[in-house]
């Protein structure tokens, strides 16, 4: 496949939807994912259909990191995907959310999206700032799409910059089945991080007060992905179910309009 620059993105919203739920799902530390799609060499544009959820093996509020591990698992998901749609898709790109802080890429993302682009030069990066409120306390979410740049300073040394990169969400009729099926991991994937931070906690030498503690946050932190993330989505998948009823219902009537007009 080509590895060329590109120069512009389109997310397909399902696609958006999937990464914004992740990112949504918590407002401590920063969350991640690898974005699956193609490129189209004609136009340059990358156009990203999938989704791969990243478990956080380190939580740090400012910070993520993909382990080779986690982009080899990314290159066999993208390659099971291409045998199933028959599609020349790849891991094109990452993302990662920012809660409560800009949208634009620290010092480090731009360091690690260099890294990145030194495997494909067309590997690019979508951010999420979500939590953020303005003085009327309204709430905004933002995006930004980025490349790293080298450039050279007066003393001769190299540093790395951001460049942004126009990123269209593209309508689509319905959600694709690989975003379906990474939107049901979540749940999943949320509470294996808990439970390994907690079974970590349960490892160490505590008084009784603290393990009775730690069982309580732990509690607490499963009652939390109930509320804010199983809840939801159980009651969007329940309206698209809904609403794909009625648009059998239709479907099926007009197929027997059509039927009497041809008898």
């Amino acid at each position: 496949p080509s590895l060329a620059m590109v120069v512009a993105v389109k997310l397909s919203a399902d696609a958006f939807m999937v990464c914004l739920t992740h990112a949504l799902s918590t407002e401590e530390e920063e969350v991640m994912g690898l974005l699956i799609g193609e490129v189209d060499d004609e136009s340059s544009c990358a156009c990203i259909t999938a989704v791969s959820l990243l478990r956080r093996s380190d939580k740090r509020k400012d910070r993520v990191e993909i382990s080779p591990e986690q982009l080899a698992m990314g290159a066999q998901e993208a390659e099971h995907l291409a045998a199933v749609s028959k599609r020349p898709v790849r891991v094109l790109g990452w993302y990662h959310s920012h809660p409560h802080i800009t949208v634009w890429p620290s010092h480090v993302d731009v360091r690690t999206q260099a890294l990145y682009q030194v495997m494909d030069s067309g590997f690019f990066g979508l951010i999420f700032s979500c939590f953020n409120h303005d003085a009327q306390n309204f709430g905004h979410i933002h995006l930004t799409c980025f490349q790293s740049v080298a450039r050279e300073t007066a003393e001769g040394q190299e540093i790395h910059e951001a460049i942004e990169l126009p990123v269209h969400i593209c309508r689509t009729p319905s959600i694709s089945q690989p975003c379906l099926d990474a939107l049901s991991k979540l749940p999943r994937i949320l509470f294996e991080e808990e439970r390994e931070a907690f079974q970590e906690a349960e490892g160490k030498d505590s008084d009784l007060l603290t393990q009775i503690h730690n069982g309580s946050v732990f509690s607490k932190s499963l009652s939390r992905f109930m509320e804010i993330v199983c809840g939801p989505m159980m009651q969007a998948i329940e309206a698209m179910l809904e609403q794909n009823a009625r648009k059998i219902k239709q479907l099926k009537a007009e197929k027997r309009r059509l039927e009497e007009a041809l008898s």
